[in-house]
């Protein structure tokens, strides 16, 4: 699994460079978490990026997954310092397996209370079984162990993309405040559209972002939560400085790191091989 150095020493090269562009475009360096999508990429770059050395003093701990089984395989062969993020479509037989990750951070992709019933029910599983192991009484909602999630919000309106409709976030924010004590409302996700992406990258204002921040500053208010508490998770490797520069407390970058990515059967194969080595 150990990482050639060649790739690792393009990967920090360009992990600096999206470094640098965040606080370009961050002047008054608010904190903006940045989430390597490492989806398809073999654990050998995941561990080149997280592990110290002199020129990496401060290694990235945020990682990305789309897929479980793909995720829950990295979980188990990489360090436990990663904090791992679910970002992908989300099928409710699913849960289980993700909510007993135990450095799993975040779901970045509830967008039903279906799911998020589903996740509160088996990470409320999770919560008391460890409590039973260290012989100690489990209370889920001052939980450590709780697990954050985004709502996802189809802030396009495009059919080929998951998430609630705007006027459905507010609802869907309430149920999991009120009926899912394992899980710990962290924010809100959108993907958006494209075209708007590429018009931000130009220099307009992303639309789907403006939305995002609307969705947020109004269940906000309506829920009673102080802004700050629910964060914004938007910008990927081409429109991530407009997202920062409109507020995003996250952005999710992969190619602009890892490089292009292999068709899936590919990817992993490769995995597979590394994690038999």
């Amino acid at each position: 699994m150990a990482p050639t150095p060649a790739r690792t020493a393009a990967l920090l090269a360009n992990l600096a460079t999206v470094a640098s562009h965040i606080a370009a475009a961050n002047p008054t360096h608010r904190a903006v978490r940045l989430l390597l999508v490492s989806k398809l990429k073999p654990p050998s770059d995941i561990l080149a990026l997280h592990t110290p050395s002199p020129t990496n003093p401060n290694p990235p701990s945020h990682f990305g997954e789309n897929y479980v089984q793909e995720l829950a395989s990295k979980a188990a062969a990489l360090p436990q310092s990663i904090n791992w993020h679910f970002i992908g479509a989300l099928q409710s037989n699913k849960c289980k397996t993700l909510a007993h990750i135990p450095n799993l951070f975040c779901v970045a992709s509830v967008d039903s209370a279906r799911t998020a019933d589903a996740l509160n029910k088996a990470r409320k599983a999770f919560i008391e079984a460890q409590a039973k192991e260290a012989n100690t009484t489990s209370d889920i909602p001052s939980s450590p162990l709780r697990l954050g999630i985004y709502i996802q919000v189809n802030t396009s309106g495009e059919a080929s993309k998951s998430g609630v409709t705007p006027p459905a976030a507010l609802e869907l924010a309430t149920h999991v405040r009120d009926a899912c004590p394992a899980l710990r409302l962290a924010g809100f996700m959108t993907i958006g559209a494209i075209a708007r992406s590429q018009a931000a990258a130009a220099g307009e204002e992303n639309e789907d972002f403006i939305t995002l921040r609307k969705v947020r500053d109004d269940v906000a208010a309506a829920l009673d939560i102080p802004v700050q508490e629910l964060e914004l998770s938007m910008g990927m490797s081409g429109d991530f400085e407009a997202a920062i520069a409109l507020g995003s407390d996250e952005v999710r970058v992969g190619s602009a790191i890892f490089g292009a990515r292999p068709p899936k059967g590919e990817a992993a194969k490769t995995s597979a091989a590394e994690g038999a080595a």
